[in-house]
């Protein structure tokens, strides 16, 4: 199993990326190979396809004249021509085969000078499997004009039957003239009475009562039979000599297509590869358009579970977004040996699932061979199994409630996770009582992380916050939120859990304080999440030059969101006392000392309340 479920694409909305891709393309050739297109865990297969991609997209920026006419797709021809020996192509089929084929050549042309070798050494590979046909386009080139017609000198045979087709149909013009004046002297017809043609005969229009004086061949007659349309005998005798002569070109032109078909049938083999190569052209070019559409990069990739992408973007809404002149904000996302599982919280709507889904894509699209919209420096790397839980799951055939599809989800993940899985899940534990899914939660964390697996996993639960604070390989991140202007930041700070922010978010809103004061009292006693103090300050902005493992971070003060001290200031030594601003020695989470029991103080850090040692409390700076 290597993508889990079934219907990830589907989750992901991984068609829409389809879809744009498979708009640039020139021909079938290259929208087969979009459909085609599936997540690989082979790292050579992988980055040849990113690093075929991104060599198109400086040939696309370099403006250089690369050619894309005659994308033609013949490789259904080519098959009908190798099941049936009596077949031979048509003249537009030749046509449409040199000229296809001249497109090949000018491509491999285009990568094999020199001036191009050493700049895109990958999709040189590509050109150096290909061959060429001179021969074919050779000999097409003499059995077709400019226009795509059978030359008069394609043979000798055929240049002097056309020379007689010529003076042929020039009698026959001739002779239809001079019946139809010895007619008209007669009487016979009137002076103003045109030639007809019908069925690829010149005739005359003769009234019923004198049609047995002129002698020819009676081709047809009105409806009323008022009028017949007579060939006369001399232009009959001279018709006969051009449809003779017409044959005989017919048969001229069908025995030169033969020739030119059996020539192509000794190369099908290798003219089919030549279309193949076309298409994945066509394909690696549509890759690389849309790649600038997005500002896709080609991160540095690793050959292992990897993901250090600064300025990540989900491609899909952020074009979305731009048709609305905005962006979407880029988020920073880091699983590496040394942190390989997030636990992201934060406050509803505030950007988890959006995290977690941008996360999934980027990484399909990845592996797929897809560039990424990613910060400059960024890494990859390569899983051999994704899994993703996101959405209820719910289904109404199979009367399965939202909690155990999500179970469901958890066993098969459980079956076969190892070192080299990305694990996604959203609302961890969630769709149950709180205390048994967050403790069943808790349970699948553990072993997720007892086989060093790598995930982004969101969530509200407190004990899951806190043992991403206590274990080694689990990091806790949170997405910020404005309580100042009540919108969410859709910014990851990594180092940090997040909050709900319910008795801010009610505050805000004007829900009356003595209801707030009340409800804090019914809040059971939770531990203390704290901010990973080896992690420094909490993100904002992740610097886009990132030397070490470690996440260098830009402070920044988010007010009445998360206050922010990241040097411990010296502060008068007093007592402290109900409504103080404390902190945990050695912390950076401000919280509000709401009663002092003996030794015990209740600290609200947000909604959140726990019982703290007062020994290990201390004043916080305003």
């Amino acid at each position: 199993m290597n993508i889990y479920p079934e219907n990830f694409e589907e989750k992901l909305n991984f068609n829409a990326i389809r879809e744009h891709i498979v708009a640039k393309c020139l021909s079938p050739l290259g929208e087969e190979l979009v459909f085609a297109m599936s997540f690989s865990s082979d790292y050579e297969t992988v980055t040849t396809y990113l690093a075929q991609t991104h060599e198109f997209v400086q040939i696309i920026q370099s403006k250089m004249d690369f050619p894309t006419a005659y994308f033609l797709d013949m490789r259904h021809i080519l098959i009908g021509v190798e099941r049936d020996l009596s077949v031979w192509l048509s003249a537009e089929e030749v046509g449409d085969l040199v000229n296809s084929l001249e497109t090949i050549t000018s491509i491999v042309d285009f990568f094999v000078l020199s001036t191009t070798e050493a700049v895109y050494p990958e999709l040189k590979k590509l050109a150096d499997k290909v061959a060429v046909f001179p021969t074919i386009l050779e000999e097409g080139g003499k059995l077709l004009d400019k226009t795509g017609q059978i030359r008069d000198n394609a043979s000798r045979d055929l240049a002097t039957i056309r020379k007689r087709k010529i003076e042929a149909e020039k009698d026959v013009v001739r002779s239809i003239q001079t019946a139809l004046r010895s007619a008209q002297s007669q009487g016979l017809v009137a002076k103003d009475v045109p030639i007809d043609m019908r069925g690829g005969h010149f005739l005359i229009p003769v009234n019923a009562s004198n049609k047995r004086k002129i002698k020819g061949v009676v081709r047809d007659s009105s409806g009323s039979g008022k009028t017949f349309f007579i060939e006369p005998e001399t232009v009959v005798e001279a018709s006969r000599r051009l449809h003779e002569l017409e044959n005989d070109e017919r048969r001229e032109i069908a025995r030169l297509l033969t020739v030119f078909t059996n020539l192509v049938r000794g190369e099908l083999m290798a003219l089919m590869h030549a279309y193949g190569f076309m298409g994945a052209i066509d394909f690696i070019r549509a890759k690389a358009l849309f790649a600038i559409r997005i500002n896709g990069v080609m991160p540095s990739m690793k050959n292992r579970p990897h993901i250090y992408w600064h300025q990540a973007i989900h491609p899909l809404l952020d074009m979305m977004l731009r048709q609305e002149n905005k962006r979407a904000e880029p988020l920073g996302i880091y699983l590496t040996e040394e942190h390989r599982i997030l636990i992201i919280s934060g406050v509803n709507a505030g950007g988890k699932s959006l995290c977690l889904k941008t996360t999934a894509l980027l990484q399909y699209m990845l592996q797929c061979g897809i560039l990424v919209p990613v910060g400059k420096n960024a890494e990859g790397g390569i899983f051999e199994r994704l899994f993703l839980d996101i959405g209820d799951g719910q289904s109404l055939e199979s009367s399965l409630s939202t909690y155990t599809s999500h179970l469901t989800h958890m066993r098969n993940i459980l079956s076969y996770h190892d070192d080299r899985s990305l694990i996604l899940i959203d609302e961890f534990g969630g769709g149950t009582e709180p205390q048994v899914g967050g403790a069943i939660a808790e349970t699948l964390l553990e072993r997720f992380n007892s086989k060093r697996s790598f995930g982004l996993i969101t969530t509200h639960f407190q004990n899951l916050k806190r043992y991403a604070y206590q274990t080694e390989g689990v990091r806790n991140a949170a997405m910020l939120y404005d309580l100042v202007g009540m919108r969410p930041l859709y910014k990851l700070a990594i180092g940090t859990a997040g909050s709900a922010f319910a008795f801010e978010v009610a505050r805000r809103i004007g829900l009356p304080e003595d209801v707030l004061l009340e409800a804090s009292h019914k809040v059971v006693d939770v531990d203390l999440v704290l901010t990973d103090p080896l992690e420094g300050v909490v993100t904002e902005v992740v610097q886009d030059t990132v030397e070490t493992v470690g996440v260098q971070i830009a402070e920044e003060i988010f007010t009445d969101i998360i206050i922010v001290d990241n040097a411990l200031k010296n502060n008068t030594i007093r007592s402290l006392k109900k409504g103080d601003k404390v902190r945990v020695k050695g912390q950076q989470i401000v919280g509000i000392l709401m009663e002092i029991q003996g030794s015990l103080g209740k600290v609200a850090f947000g909604e959140l309340q726990s019982n703290i040692k007062m020994i290990r409390l201390e004043l916080a700076s305003d």
